[in-house]
């Protein structure tokens, strides 16, 4: 028996009998890694659910990996680390840029303009393998009901994630290549403990980020290292197993059945990629242990078929494919999920489109014998694949950009949005003018304040740190105003960043996502936050607080109610001298009215919606009307113009999602805004 540490390094015979355990072809596997990525299609296509294939393929990618390092170690062959990630990004990109090109071009064809913006970028973040932080950050919920909205690219977060593994996982195997080398261990137990350490570390982090931000969490790669951790162990032990026959049989089918069924028999929304998912990984890892049972009734026998052996090695093709193909389908029919037989043909379509990619692209570029002479030779190859996307993408983003820049000029003169709701107005611009703001703009159309807080207005709650910014401070302001909510409170600093300019005000703001500013009890999600925001209004005794007053329901005006705790806000800062500005919640839908516009045409009734169903017929924030202090800012009539909430007005869009205004039509509403402003806040003050 091989002790855990060897005085001898092992030479002739014994080297070899060591490498040709890790050695070997496993078109078991290989097969497996097929299911794997077809119940991911099937799952994404008819059922809108997660599978657990994905967590299965990484699994699988992981297991083929450490097999070929394994094999490099035990032999002492130079790992080569350098080369090894210049040949693997060789190997993986042509299919991706391939792939990211053909689904830029159906979003340029067939997606609605207020989307490419978003798709460029995320083309930008799957070439470079930084999709999963992408979605992670914008705060993409992977369990979204309506898939016809999802990027074309999400998928690409998992193969961006297995590009970091592909990144970290060799230089684990140097750590162990260096550790072994002065300590004379053998490599496998030294893996067995980096590995393991991995898996528990990751797995405990897993648990902990899926149960506090489950959507950040499904993404996030340090969530899902455990998984590949399990891959590389699961390598490292299968030389070592060797169950019976008979046991390999009942492992083999056992395991499939219960990697196919997990996705149907639990609900894992909201459970991935904690806990729950050592069930898939678990049944694929019987699948690989049973190995090559060498009976007729063995899972292998099919598994290792020639027919799913091909489709194996075009899995990776299949799953690049499906996924584009599905949500341009889907954005063509204006539909939430596919049917049963347009499924079909794009399971089939894709599986073809696969078959071909592989024969045609894959394979000659992982024959082409030029860019393995060198490194350098390498690194070219990588750096123009990669240079396929982002330099059209690039150019792409800066011609909108001076498109946006030459129209901003204008956009005064031919977009006066709110304006043309005064009476005696007359449009002076040019009637051809496109509507803004562009959709190549829209990323930029979140309001908000130039700096982070600082000397007097930096609060002293650590909480509050990240969501407060001011403008510059000036050294005689006329009047401070705090701002403070959540986004909807943000979007109408579009109109008061005007006003506020205007009168020198010093404006300050703290936006926390989600929590309207009120006095919220203990145990809510927004108390902490909002306890907070009231104490530093307290310390910073602005005068006046301007906020949110009320919550609309999307599509139900019945449902507007007070915001939860308002009437004691209002009443614990106008008790302290404080006046309080009550902005009404704007509507809320169940569309994306910019979007609608774009598809149907501005004028058309299906993106129209009149105010009373999104609105209640009184504003409720004017039952707080008597309070000395607190103004009630309703500014409906600017949204909903004549009782109508339309997708433009002025030439200007008023939504730039279901239920966020434009900054490019909240700054035309600043003068209405001002009209109704508390005339104290106005007045003069003295030098």
């Amino acid at each position: 028996m091989t002790s855990l540490r060897e005085q001898d390094a092992p030479v002739g015979t014994d080297t070899a009998r060591r490498v040709a355990r890790y050695a070997g072809f496993r078109p078991e596997v290989q097969g497996l890694r097929f299911v794997a990525v077809l119940l991911v299609v099937v799952y994404h296509v008819f059922l809108d659910r997660v599978s657990g294939g994905v967590d299965i393929f990484l699994l699988i990618s992981a297991f083929f990996l450490t097999l070929s390092f394994v094999r490099k170690l035990e032999a002492g062959l130079p790992l080569a680390l350098g080369r090894y990630w210049l040949h693997v990004f060789k190997r993986l990109l042509p299919l991706a840029v391939l792939t990211i090109l053909g689904t830029l071009l159906l979003a340029w064809w067939f997606f609605p303009e207020a989307r490419i913006d978003r798709v460029r970028t995320e083309a930008l973040a799957s070439v470079l393998y930084v999709e999963n932080w992408a979605l992670a950050l914008a705060e993409v919920d992977y369990y979204a009901a309506d898939d016809s909205t999802a990027s074309p690219f999400q998928h690409f977060w998992s193969l961006s994630v297995q590009g970091q593994v592909f990144l970290l996982w060799p230089l684990v195997f140097g750590a162990a290549w260096l550790v072994c080398r002065r300590g004379r261990w053998r490599p496998v137990p030294v893996l067995a403990v980096a590995f393991g350490l991995i898996f528990a570390a990751s797995l405990a982090w897993s648990v902990h980020a899926t149960a506090t931000n489950q959507a950040f969490a499904y993404f996030d790669t340090r969530a899902r290292l455990w998984e590949f951790a399990l891959g590389s162990l699961l390598a490292l032990a299968v030389p070592y197993l060797h169950p019976p026959r008979a046991v390999r049989v009942v492992l083999g089918w056992a395991g499939m059945a219960s990697m196919v069924s997990v996705g149907m028999l639990v609900d894992v929304q909201g459970a991935f990629p904690g806990w729950i998912a050592l069930w898939p990984l678990l049944s694929a890892a019987a699948v690989i242990v049973a190995g090559q049972s060498g009976s007729p009734l063995g899972l292998d026998r099919v598994l290792a078929s020639r027919p799913l052996v091909r489709l194996g090695d075009a899995s990776y093709a299949l799953y690049l494919v499906h996924w584009p193909l599905l949500i341009t389908y889907l954005v063509l029919r204006d539909r939430p999920v596919a049917g049963p037989r347009s499924g079909a043909a794009i399971i089939v379509v894709s599986l073809v489109l696969a078959v071909l990619a592989t024969k045609l692209v894959e394979r000659p570029f992982q024959r082409w014998a030029w860019p393995e002479r060198d490194k350098r030779r390498l690194a070219v190859s990588v750096a123009v694949s990669l240079a396929l996307v982002v330099v059209p993408v690039l150019a792409w983003q800066q011609a909108d950009a001076r498109r946006e820049e030459r129209l901003a000029q204008e956009a005064a003169r031919n977009s006066p949005g709110a304006a043309v709701l005064e009476p005696g107005f007359e449009f002076r611009g040019d009637p051809d003018a496109p509507t803004l703001p562009l959709a190549s703009a829209l990323g930029d159309e979140w309001v908000g304040l130039p700096e982070p807080c600082s000397g007097e207005f930096a609060p002293e709650q650590e909480v509050l740190e990240q969501y407060c910014r001011q403008t510059p401070a000036l050294s005689d302001p006329s009047r401070t105003v705090a701002v403070v909510g959540n986004s909807h409170m943000e979007q109408f600093m579009g109109a008061l960043i005007p006003v506020a300019e205007e009168h020198g005000w010093q404006l300050v703001a703290v936006l926390q996502p989600g929590c309207a500013f009120a006095v919220r009890p203990e145990g809510d999600a927004c108390h902490a936050g909002n306890d907070a925001a009231i104490e530093y209004v307290e310390r910073l005794a602005p005068d006046a607080v301007m906020t949110t007053s009320t919550y609309a329901a999307r599509m139900d005006g019945s449902a507007e109610a007070l915001v939860g705790g308002f009437p004691e806000l209002v009443e614990r800062l106008t008790g302290q001298g404080i006046d309080v500005v009550g902005f009404r919640d704007n509507p809320r839908f169940d569309f994306n009215p910019y979007e609608c516009a774009q598809r149907h045409g501005q004028d058309a009734d299906r993106c129209r919606v009149p105010v009373e169903q999104v609105l209640a017929p009184v504003n409720p924030a004017d039952a707080l009307a008597d309070r000395a202090g607190f103004t009630s800012l309703d500014l409906t009539d600017l949204i909903c113009p004549e009782g109508l909430c339309r997708p433009v007005v002025g030439n200007a869009y008023v939504f730039f999602d279901p239920h966020h205004l434009t900054w490019t039509y909240a700054r035309t509403m600043a003068p209405a805004v001002e009209a109704r402003l508390p005339g104290p806040l106005l007045a003069a003050t003295s030098p």
